[in-house]
């Protein structure tokens, strides 16, 4: 590492410094962007928290978090007068977005994960001890956890069926998983779930703006003075949010 490199490495970067780094960053220097890397962790882990509790681990986020950093690194525009972080947030915040829209898998968390493994394994040592299937009692007295748990990490561990996987087959019709579910409405719930995706992407104004108009039923010129906006900007922002959730769920 250069002598000037490591200068900047044990102090926090001025403007100037990070559009430096930048440059030499989108000329091929690989030592100037991990250190953008590593002066910007802070950054990634701000954002990453708003992505928690969805049955992912931080730091797998945080990887993906990284990525839309280095991204905002190679596209940054140094003509423009714009923070860096004003302009990486939203990348990185994008590039989660995309890997948990893309992902499309269900996650089950790692302590649901070992306590089925030991379940597995407290099934076999009782089916030898006692000679037979154990309860679901004798597992959970076993293993010092209750019943409840017991039930909930076998069934987070099964194997997923797919909503078009054939049921049976009517004169020779398929009859799907998802033909046979739909509510008293005649509203397939398959259409609420990628209603309720969409909705959990928008940012918390986003969100604010949904609830109000949709579920508070305010009027635009109410949700206005409650955020301290225009009513022109709430008719904008509402178009655009409503513009991006029929995108999110056209994709689902």
């Amino acid at each position: 590492m250069s002598a000037e490199l490591k200068k900047t490495t044990k102090k926090m970067l001025t403007d100037q410094e990070l559009k430096d780094l930048i440059a030499k960053s989108q000329q091929g220097d690989t030592e100037a962007r991990d250190l953008i890397v590593n002066k910007n962790t802070r950054l990634v882990w701000s954002v990453v928290q708003r992505f928690m509790n969805r049955g992912y681990e931080a730091e797998d986020l945080f990887q993906i978090g990284c990525i839309g950093l280095i991204k905002s690194v190679d596209k940054f525009d140094l003509s423009y007068d714009v923070k860096f972080s004003t302009y990486a947030v939203p990348m990185i915040i994008g590039e989660i977005q995309r890997f948990l829209r893309d992902d499309g898998t269900v996650k089950v968390s790692r302590s649901i994960k070992e306590l089925s493994n030991k379940i597995r394994k407290a099934k076999d040592d009782l089916t030898k001890e006692y000679r037979r299937t154990p309860t679901v009692n004798e597992i959970a007295i076993h293993l010092g956890v209750t019943p409840e748990e017991v039930v909930f990490a076998g069934d987070a561990n099964r194997s997923l069926t797919s909503i078009h996987e054939t049921v049976y087959e009517n004169d020779g019709d398929p009859i799907t998983l998802m033909d046979q579910i739909a509510d008293t409405s005649q509203v397939k719930w398959f259409d609420k779930i990628a209603l309720k995706e969409a909705i959990r992407d928008l940012e918390e104004r986003e969100r604010l703006i949904v609830y109000l108009r949709y579920y508070k039923d305010q009027t635009q010129s109410e949700v206005a003075e409650r955020l301290g906006i225009s009513q022109v900007q709430v008719s904008r922002l509402e178009k655009k949010i409503l513009d991006q959730m029929k995108e999110i769920m056209s994709e689902t």
